[in-house]
């Protein structure tokens, strides 16, 4: 689908709103009036939820119960699967209520090397759909198909028989523009390199007379460098994210059993600063070097360690603001027979943040050799971008296929 607007609008986004560590413009202040303040960062399709099992549990999964699915939420789960191998495909449209030709397709699988360690890989694609480029007065002067993709692979490895951690590599490539000159510059596809650092503690417990699994997970993702997509445009920060949260599993009877997770998530890269302004309301620059003056906060021009370090205490409102960077995802799991499963969640993003506030549903089905996992988004906003968004997931079990044989 050409969608004209739509697609420049998403590329203008991508392309430079995304610049949180860049030498700040004059339209970069506007709208900033110190109660909306949201961190944007590059290639925020890395913080998509990817498999239908996540999506239906309120975007949480950080320390549910190890699945195919754990590359995304905490490759350090992997080291406690029970099956030797194990392959997943999803694919979902995204933004369906604004285009329909934008959408997320992944593929991960893993393999125990060991009974206490497990390699594993995953490949996302984000394709945008077909973009027409105009000029400055509407001429047309090119057509193109934005993507970005992402490739991953982990290892992880049982440090006891309660705990265990994952290091994970990833190589990201970017191409939103095409090679097309933007202002003077031409534009490059932008890549970067990056690395995951996880943890997994699990417990047997009882809750009453209900035998269960107590877990905690703890995920820093994409540990990596700035991108940048032409040569003059500064760096700007990849989504540098920190997910910690708990489960608990209790088996009801033979047949039935549910879950319970919870998700906190804060990214670590520099939050926007309020810049002075004068009596007429215009941003102050600076006689010397020509920046605009900080009035609240700190530059957001840092290298990424200190990016990351400084992201708990720069927020211009803050500790009060850095709390409201905390978003939180609850999820609910009921599982008959381990054949099939019901799912329920919640996600809060605070309104100075993003304002992202949604319900999500979904079911699961395994059948021997394949499963099926779908689930679907309720915005609790009238218009949202995200409205009807579905999650499909077909999982292979080589295991069950090898039994079947």
């Amino acid at each position: 689908m050409r969608n004209l607007k739509f697609g420049v609008i998403v590329v203008i986004i991508a392309f430079f709103a995304q610049n949180t560590s860049a030498q700040t413009s004059y339209d970069d202040l506007l709208g900033q009036d110190g109660t909306i303040n949201t961190i944007t960062t590059s290639v925020p399709f890395l913080m998509i939820a990817p498999d239908a099992r996540g999506g239906a549990l309120g975007d949480a999964g950080v320390a549910s119960s190890p699945d195919v699915y754990s590359m995304h939420w905490n490759p350090a789960k992997y080291a406690f699967i029970e099956q030797n191998m194990g392959f997943s495909v999803s694919y979902s449209p995204w933004l369906k209520a604004l285009v329909n030709d934008i959408s997320l397709a992944y593929l991960t699988g893993y393999y125990k090397l060991k009974d206490d360690q497990v390699i594993a890989s995953s490949l996302r694609y984000f394709s945008l759909g077909e973009i027409i480029f105009t000029d400055n007065i509407g001429t047309e002067i090119g057509q193109f198909s934005p993507s970005e993709f992402a490739l991953d692979v982990a290892y992880s490895r049982k440090f006891s028989d309660n705990i265990s951690g994952s290091v994970a590599l990833r190589y990201i490539y970017s191409n939103l523009t095409g090679g097309i000159f933007v202002s003077g510059a031409q534009s490059k596809p932008g890549q970067s390199v990056a690395a995951d650092v996880s943890f997994y503690y699990q417990k047997e417990v009882e809750m009453g007379d209900l035998p269960g699994m107590f877990a905690f997970g703890a995920n820093i993702s994409n540990i990596g460098a700035k991108i940048t997509y032409t040569e003059i445009q500064q760096r700007s920060f990849i989504p540098i994210n920190l997910r910690v949260g708990p489960s608990l599993s209790l088996e009801i009877d033979e047949y039935n059993e549910i879950m319970f997770t919870f998700d906190l998530n804060k990214l670590l890269v520099p939050t926007p600063p309020i810049y002075l302004r004068d009596s007429a309301g215009q941003p102050v620059k600076d006689d010397v070097t020509g920046e605009y003056v900080i009035d609240e906060g700190k530059d957001p021009d840092r290298s990424v360690v200190s990016g990351m370090f400084g992201s708990f205490s720069d927020a211009p409102g803050g500790f009060k603001e850095e709390f409201h960077e905390i978003n939180y995802s609850i999820g609910t799991e009921y599982w008959y027979d381990q054949q099939f499963a019901i799912r329920g969640g919640f996600f809060y993003e605070h309104p100075t943040k993003g304002n992202r506030k949604y319900i999500t549903v979904g079911a699961g089905l395994r059948y021997n050799v394949f499963g099926l996992d779908f689930s679907y988004l309720i915005p609790l906003e009238q218009r949202n971008p995200l409205e009807n968004t579905l999650r499909f997931t077909l999982v292979f079990n080589f295991e069950a296929a090898n039994a079947a044989d």
